[in-house]
């Protein structure tokens, strides 16, 4: 267990030297700060608190959807850049597994993810809170843990997805527009029985929340859950399989 937490410790350090990695925090906390002026130049009415306003940026229909971009556009190049440096080599000649070794990098990837969240709800509430007030109606912490698991979710479905096509493909462009390309379609419904277990449809679990109806009748949120489940836990398969097994040469 320690060589594996000192494996994604290293990966952490790797990822926080690249020139690109605060990147995302930054754009978080610049977009928290000036989204939050513009409704309150433009729209005040829209938000009366500084809850409903980090709630709202938190959500994947506010500014969650762009940090899942992110995580997909960081994530693409994981694999991809080890196997083009050569570096993945030297990875796995140091007694370590193949498995731990991409284990290792999927957590850190999570953690990423999960770091750019918390950043945006301390930036979002600490905008909400200079410009809308702090005034806490019931259920405000409650609306802010729903809307920022549920966009947390949503981002680790296409980063995990991500993650599979950056393995097979080797290549971070592939991975990072077909990452990029499903996140789009996320959108999309098809109103037929069958598409209920695609991943789309399944991936925004907010559309339970506040008594909200599914987009095709017959779903649930343990539903969705367990079908998101069952992608990821096949993502994951194909990738580690994958990395178990081919050549590194």
């Amino acid at each position: 267990m320690r060589n594996f937490n000192n494996l994604v410790i290293n990966e952490w350090l790797k990822m926080s030297k690249k020139r690109s990695f605060f990147i995302p925090y930054a754009i978080i906390a610049v977009a928290m700060v000036v989204l939050a002026w513009a409704f309150k130049r433009w729209a005040e009415d829209m938000f009366g608190n500084a809850f409903e306003y980090t709630a709202m940026m938190a959500s994947s229909n506010g500014f969650g959807h762009i940090v899942a971009m992110l995580a997909v556009i960081f994530t693409a190049g994981l694999v991809p850049s080890e196997h083009a440096q050569g570096t993945i080599k030297f990875l796995l000649i140091r007694g370590q597994s193949r498995g731990k070794v991409l284990a290792s990098k999927y957590v850190a990837a999570l953690l990423f993810i999960l770091s750019m969240f918390v950043w945006l709800n301390v930036f979002g509430f600490a905008s909400g809170a200079v410009l809308f007030g702090m005034e806490q109606p019931a259920g405000a912490w409650r609306d802010i843990l729903i809307a920022t698991g549920s966009s947390l979710v949503y981002s680790i479905v296409f980063m995990t997805l991500t993650f599979m096509l950056g393995v097979l493909t080797r290549s971070a462009g592939a991975a990072m527009g077909v990452g990029t390309a499903a996140l789009m379609l996320s959108s999309l419904i098809i109103p037929k029985s069958f598409y209920k277990y695609v991943l789309f449809p399944n991936a925004d679990l907010s559309v339970y929340s506040h008594g909200g109806h599914p987009p095709i009748e017959g779903m649930t949120l343990p539903f969705s859950i367990a079908v998101l489940a069952v992608y990821i836990v096949l993502f994951l398969g194909a990738s580690f399989v994958t990395f178990k097994r081919r050549d590194i040469a």
